[in-house]
């Protein structure tokens, strides 16, 4: 993306954001007010871009990674959720551990990531997961095993009825490496309350992350945006996750969710639009000065849009995926998998340098 000249961002309303994105300053909350109300999207991208470049250059990041959704049963029935079964009802399932290896297994990769989350199971105990944890780390023992999201960890501690850093403590010597930043949603209590009541609060989710990164546990976050929420709501969000990284440095990527409306029982009445999901990715970008990548996971936002995205603060890619549950059946539409070549042609094709990475984004 072009970057444009002081002029044109003063004519837009942006001259002192501008300048302090030129200078490496924070910016406020006020700040992000602004570049959600600038007139023109493009404007607010060239910002990020130039905020991206300053840190990754032309460097566009992926990672021969595998997804693997252990079970679809879970107890907190998300407004959002087309994911979601009841304990015992049709279509509900779980995989074991002997399921788990076979799907490794038969993927036939050599991943680099192993991305495991589920539900939060009624019934699953914690010693199911560290078997789960020895098994994988057994079979690949230099892949990243990227587990469990925070919400899942504060299910597990009432379960076992312990505190979520024992949990997080015993998964670690089973083999966990890193926190995926899913569970996170939307942090703004009354919004909250409305979409997943049942759910861990956004005080629990940062806290469990904050304990992971006492431990030497790196995680990600992410932040689903387009539902009922407003745009301060996501500035409120990624206030907090800045805070939290202030307090605690251990999140290494932030992810932006679009929420799918497709096979969602939450209705929106103004579903997001292509530029308004880029100019989100693009703020996040400039709010987030502490969280070194920002990723377009092309799950989620489809292929072209992911690319795009790489123009507006984006810097990672995500990887190969294989096969993804959760978003697709909310109605994601994008490929299950993609390859190494695949990847790094769509990479090039958008004037970016592919570089591959490992789950905790060195290079390979």
């Amino acid at each position: 993306m072009q970057l444009l000249n002081s002029d044109y961002y003063a004519n837009m309303g942006l001259k002192e954001i501008h300048a302090k994105v030129q200078a490496g300053e924070r910016l406020s909350f006020e700040d992000g007010q602004h570049l959600f109300e600038c007139p023109e999207p493009l404007a607010v991208g060239s910002l990020a871009h130039l905020a991206r470049t300053r840190l990754h250059g032309d460097k566009a990041f992926y990672v021969v990674n595998q997804h693997i959704n252990y079970t679809n049963v879970c107890v907190n029935g998300c407004a959002f959720c087309a994911y979601q079964r009841e304990d015992g009802a049709d279509g509900g399932f779980v995989l074991s551990v002997d399921d788990v290896i076979a799907r490794i297994d038969d993927a036939g990769l050599a991943p680099r990531e192993i991305h495991i989350v589920g539900g939060c199971h009624p019934r699953l105990r914690l010693a199911f997961f560290e078997d789960v944890l020895r098994a994988v780390k057994a079979r690949l023992p230099q892949t990243v095993i990227k587990a469990f999201t925070a919400v899942e960890i504060a299910h597990f501690a009432a379960l076992e009825g312990c505190s979520p850093r024992e949990v997080l403590a015993r998964l670690q010597a089973a083999g966990l490496d890193m926190l995926p930043g899913g569970g996170a949603e939307i942090f703004a209590s009354p919004v909250r309350e409305r979409i997943c009541p049942r759910k861990a609060t956004a005080a629990q989710w940062l806290a469990v992350h904050e304990q992971a990164h006492e431990l030497g546990i790196r995680t990600n976050s992410t932040m689903l945006f387009g539902h009922i929420e407003s745009r301060d709501d996501r500035l409120d969000h990624l206030v907090r996750l800045r805070e939290s990284q202030d307090r605690s440095p251990g999140y290494t990527c932030f992810i932006p969710l679009p929420f799918l409306t497709e096979n969602s029982k939450l209705k929106v009445k103004n579903p997001l639009t292509g530029l308004e999901t880029l100019r989100t990715i693009a703020v996040a970008r400039l709010m987030l000065d502490n969280i070194p990548h920002i990723k377009a996971y092309w799950v989620m936002l489809g292929i072209k849009e992911a690319q795009a995205a790489l123009k507006f603060g984006a810097d990672d890619f995500d990887g190969t995926v294989v096969e993804e549950k959760i978003g697709h059946e909310a109605g994601a539409t994008s490929q299950q998998g993609l390859s190494r070549a695949e990847l790094r042609a769509m990479l090039r094709g958008c004037g970016c340098t592919p570089v591959e990475r490992d789950g905790r984004f060195n290079e390979i």
